[in-house]
């Protein structure tokens, strides 16, 4: 009997007001093995905030999820992390890569890249709290600290605090001159710092990051790589995670089309508006369904126009259905 593949093999990487519930259990009817992660989640707004069930809750469906979380406090990055284990996420995910200047000024997000020894601390005592996999998503280096030599340390020092599997982001963050879109694009891809970390570290799960697009780019890196993480793709182009399961974790289940995929999301549309919810929260993240299809262009502004409507309901995705 083989062992079964990893939920890691394939992952939809946190994205700031992009990954957020709706949009999980959206993908989540295209891929069910791919992991999800959640938007970064601070410590604070777990500890502080009135209503943090609101950064928390998540559907049963979107398993596997990881909760991303952002902060500088070993002690109380634990106490978070159990609070996830507790709601059922199925990893916590330390976020060291973020190089957004709002996350700077926390002093979590990429700038933790230089300091190696708190990181390690963070994944040790997160570790003694919680029996879930618990794992660090980091760039290649931020400017300063940029050489493999650097990455190397770094990622020993956490390995040696028995951090389960490391996401790379195969770019440095320059902290200073750029945006966080630009540094996303700017810094140059090095694709090969992240093939000699696992090459260096064969007992480490390693999950590349950044640029990748396309199936081929995919079966390129995962002979090289444990796993591969998808970004803005995922996102732009939902429908290339159809081929996910059977691709990759072996599925045998039938084919997948767009237009189930917007019948099962008629029920769901329902619910979030019956509970309150705005009917445009949802479907905003459903635009790149069609993305390179003939009508790409229609259907996105069909749901534009509508959507935002105050009359909005899932009947939307009925009448387009039904055309």
């Amino acid at each position: 009997m083989t062992d079964p593949v990893p939920s890691h093999r394939i992952s939809v990487a946190p994205m700031m007001d992009w990954t957020d519930r709706h949009f999980r259990y959206f993908i989540r009817l295209i891929s069910k093995h791919a992991l999800l992660y959640t938007e970064m989640v601070t410590t604070g707004a777990i500890l502080r905030g009135k209503d943090n069930h609101r950064y928390l809750d998540f559907s049963k469906e979107e398993h596997p999820i990881a909760l991303q979380l952002g902060g500088d406090s070993p002690k109380v990055l634990a106490e978070c992390a159990k609070i996830g284990e507790d709601y059922g996420y199925d990893e916590i995910n330390l976020n060291v890569g973020c190089p957004s200047d709002r996350v700077q000024s926390g002093s979590f997000g990429a700038c933790l890249m230089k300091e190696p020894d708190l990181v390690a601390e963070m994944v040790a005592f997160c570790k003694s709290k919680v029996k879930i996999p618990v794992t660090v998503k980091h760039r290649i280096g931020v400017n300063g600290k940029e050489s493999y030599e650097d990455l190397h340390q770094f990622v020993s020092k956490i390995q040696k605090a028995g951090v389960d599997h490391c996401i790379v982001h195969a770019r440095i963050a320059i902290l200073e001159g750029l945006s966080t879109k630009e540094n996303r694009t700017i810094p140059p891809l090095r694709y090969e710092d992240v093939y000699r970390l696992k090459s260096d570290f064969p007992n480490l799960p390693i999950t590349i990051n950044g640029g990748i697009k396309t199936h081929a780019e995919i079966n390129d890196h995962l002979i090289k790589v444990d796993g591969v993480m998808i970004g803005r793709a995922a996102y732009d182009n939902p429908f290339l995670f159809a081929d996910v399961d059977s691709f990759y974790f072996g599925s045998k289940e039938g084919t997948i089309t767009r237009e189930s995929i917007l019948q099962k999301m008629i029920p769901y549309v329902q619910s979030v508006r019956m509970s309150g919810g705005k009917v445009s929260h949802v479907l905003r993240h459903i635009l790149g369904l069609y993305h390179g299809e003939n009508g790409a262009r229609e259907f996105r502004r069909y749901f534009t126009d509508g959507m935002h409507l105050t009359s909005a309901t899932e009947s939307i995705l009925e009448s387009y259905l039904q055309r």
